[in-house]
């Protein structure tokens, strides 16, 4: 075995202990050195264990071989050889995902620390694979005596460990230990997405959910290789973040939500917490502020925000486009630096989402020399802003991102925008508003977009949906979850999933490989994990569950 690259490599080994030799095999008395035990498949993979790239989303290429069948035991190790923070948290993450179905406590060790010879998984740096690996992606080869993921990114690295956690049975889902074997089935998968962006959206303003239900969220995005998690933090029924200096904020832009309900809010430490939980899991958080509309509850808070002094009574009702900053007063841009500042130096992302929708109260004029004041303040605290497709009717620098929301497939400032440079987030309301109803008859759900079956979900191609909008323009792909109906974490998970599966490989897998038949069947094997975690998810007919 070849010793292994440490300048630029990533490596983290699971080592199992008990195998003999090695590179530092010492000669014996004859002074020969001793051969080194070669390692055994796993002649029989238990009948639940996957096959190779039966996962969601579907890789981009699987190719098995049943004489690399690996077996996973609790003499695993898992070593770190590079101060990359991407793979140690991949480790560390992966640790901790296996130890309670399997029993076994995987010590995450550094380069040098104690770890024996033997079979091993490898987690190493793409520029030693014969192949340039594109962005974001991984290759994993598995044999009966390694298993080797390569990646060039914590992105890269945490998907290929996704991968590996389907890969394992359903059981390793489990809270408790599962006595039992564990095999990988063998073979090569090369495996990139073909959007770097693949996001959901949280609405926590129209119904508040604590930072528990928030952290558990963001566990179940995780395994379907979400990377951002859009957290909707403000809207005419709620407030939700803790902003030093205006405290009537949480005082009272807080107590409220549709239909009446306590509230919340986040204090600047949750917010933290959950910030830093989401990347131990892979994904960046990005926060929205909407503005100039959607912005009662904010109005209630300060009424000097309003441009008659008056105070307005707290919302808690679902009709939009009433609310409005005032344009023409400085304390409106006084109070929007101080949220923009803190909010960019809580959230280590790259973005910050300024809202911009349904502003029906704020004249044409007005609108554009509000965001000509406010995405300066955006792109100064170092974020590149996001907004909903209405902010594109504004002159926007070229690192904004236009997120469009519309269900029609013509939409001349979105287009006019990608034409100008801008990127765009695909989260057309008939495909991945996940509000909607899943059948015209259901009873329960929104339905202005029209149902929203799994089907309707994953048939549907983000480069093709809008006109003058291909490829090369779209940033990515997000779910959105608008909460005016969705009031407890049960109701969060019956309406994510399972379209939340159909969009993940919408965003992952390349459009000529994705197919229904072949999703419809990996996604019925889905059922399983989801019982195991809990997910109170919708058996959506057509599926066989």
């Amino acid at each position: 075995m070849m010793p292994l690259v440490r300048s630029l490599a990533v490596v983290v080994t699971l080592l199992l202990a008990g195998c003999t030799g090695g590179d530092d095999a010492q000669p014996d008395e004859t002074g020969t050195a001793p051969t080194q035990e070669q390692p055994m498949p796993l002649e029989e993979l238990p009948e639940d264990t996957p096959a190779l790239g039966e996962i969601i989303p579907a890789p981009v290429r699987a190719a098995g071989d049943e004489s690399g069948n690996f077996e996973l035991t609790g003499q695993t190790r898992i070593r770190v050889d590079s101060d990359g923070s991407g793979a140690r948290r991949a480790a560390e993450y992966l640790a901790e995902l296996v130890e309670p179905a399997t029993g076994f406590a995987l010590p995450v060790v550094d380069d040098g620390g104690d770890a024996e010879p033997g079979r091993a998984i490898v987690l190493r740096d793409g520029d030693e694979l014969p192949e340039e690996l594109p962005e974001g992606g991984y290759v994993l080869d598995i044999t009966a005596g390694e298993v080797a993921l390569a990646a060039d990114s914590a992105d890269g690295f945490f998907s290929g460990v996704q991968t590996l956690r389907q890969q394992l049975p359903a059981d390793v889902e489990a809270n408790e230990r599962v006595d039992r074997t564990w095999g990988i089935a063998g073979g090569r998968i090369v495996d990139h997405p073909r959007f770097g962006y693949r996001s959901a959206m949280l609405d926590i303003a129209r119904h508040f959910f604590e930072p528990e239900v928030v952290k558990r969220h963001i566990d179940r995005l995780a395994q379907y290789k979400i990377n951002h998690l859009h957290l909707h933090l403000s809207d005419d029924q709620g407030w939700r973040i803790e902003i030093e200096g205006w405290p009537k904020l949480t005082e009272i832009g807080a107590a409220t939500e549709v239909g009446g309900g306590p509230g919340g809010y986040y204090t600047q430490e949750e917010y933290r917490e959950i910030v830093a939980y989401a990347a131990d899991r892979g994904i960046t958080v990005v926060p929205e502020i909407d503005m100039p509309g959607h912005t009662n509850a904010a109005l209630i808070s300060y009424p000097e925000l309003n441009c008659d002094g008056s105070n307005p009574e707290p919302y808690t009702g679902t009709h939009v486009g009433f609310s409005s900053l005032c344009i023409d007063s400085d304390r409106t841009y006084e109070f929007l630096n101080d949220v923009i500042s803190q909010i960019a130096e809580l959230t280590p992302g790259p973005y910050l989402h300024v809202g911009g929708d349904e502003a029906e109260a704020t004249g044409e004029a007005d609108y554009a020399r509000f965001f000509e004041r406010v995405l300066p303040m955006v792109t100064g605290a170092g974020k590149r802003p996001v907004g909903w497709h209405e902010y594109g009717q504004v002159d926007l620098p070229e690192p904004a991102i236009v997120q469009y929301w519309r269900i029609e497939s013509e939409h001349p400032d979105t287009t006019a925008s990608a034409e100008s440079g801008n990127s765009i987030i695909m989260s057309p309301a008939n495909k991945s508003y996940l509000d909607m109803k899943y059948n015209d008859g259901d009873p329960w759900g929104n339905d202005w977009a029209g149902a929203v079956d799994v089907r309707t979900a994953y048939e549907w191609d983000p480069a093709r949906f809008l006109t003058g909008v291909g490829e090369a323009s779209v940033h990515g792909v997000e779910t959105a979850l608008w909460t005016e109906l969705v009031e407890s974490e049960s109701d969060i998970e019956r309406m994510m999933f399972p379209r939340l599966q159909a969009l993940a490989e919408v965003g992952w897998t390349p459009q000529q490989d994705r197919d229904w038949e072949s999703f419809q069947r990996r996604l019925a094997t889905q059922a399983e994990r989801m019982d195991k975690q809990g997910i109170d998810y919708h058996p959506t007919p057509g599926v066989n569950w």
